[in-house]
């Protein structure tokens, strides 16, 4: 299949705008011990949450944050050893089918600045290209795209040069790649970790692309 593909901007991000909802910082406060947090002014919300937090060891911290907001994806054994690690900077590492979660980055970015930076911070990626034809624009086909414009020594293409080439299925791409929306005709917001691509690794804005979609052998 080929590609054209326009990079219009790449930007690094250490937060979300409206990552998290005064309703957030209330259940929060209240699991932090904090349960009057509902009479408080929505502007001292996140203060407050910051205070709470410090309150509490990091990992024990990490538990609670971690267990609000992923605790559909998580078993309580998997939360104990990640609010560990999250402190270590080991995430990227040994979760790699989670740490790309998109709530996994804002809760570490939360206790980045509860703790003044005791926590390691982390960053996101954000994309915004034309691609042409929009036909079957997936994560994948994405990714595919930008290999032939990313720098040789990026983290995808050291670790996931069979799939990228089409060798081997690339069911990882779900999870490398946030978010994929489209925002016009042509156009798309992609997000992902800078672990995965930095603004830096760009060779060139404008390309074509030619790419190979894994197919299952036939038995």
């Amino acid at each position: 299949m080929n590609y054209h593909m326009i990079i219009n901007s790449v930007k690094t991000v250490e937060e979300f705008k409206d990552a998290w909802t005064s309703a957030d910082y209330i259940e929060l406060l209240n699991r932090f011990g904090f349960p009057d947090a509902k009479n408080s002014k929505p502007e001292e919300l996140k203060d407050l949450l910051f205070m709470a937090i410090s309150d509490f060891e990091g990992p024990e911290a990490a538990a609670i944050l971690l267990d609000y907001k992923l605790s559909e994806y998580l078993n309580e054994g998997q939360i104990d050893q990640m609010s560990h690690d999250m402190l270590l900077d080991k995430i990227s590492e040994e979760y790699t089918d989670i740490s790309l979660h998109h709530d996994l980055f804002n809760i570490n970015q939360l206790l980045f600045k509860a703790y003044n930076g005791t926590f390691p911070s982390t960053k996101a990626t954000i994309i915004e290209f034309e691609i042409t034809p929009n036909k079957d624009v997936t994560k994948e086909v994405v990714l595919k795209v930008l290999d032939h414009t990313l720098a040789n020594n990026s983290v995808i293409k050291r670790l996931f040069a069979d799939q990228l080439a089409g060798k081997e299925a690339f069911d990882e791409a779900e999870d490398i790649v946030w978010q994929l929306k489209a925002t016009g005709d042509n156009s798309y917001i992609m997000t992902t970790s800078e672990y995965w691509i930095s603004r830096d690794e760009f060779k060139d804005a404008e390309f074509d692309a030619t790419i190979v979609l894994f197919e299952e052998e036939e038995d």
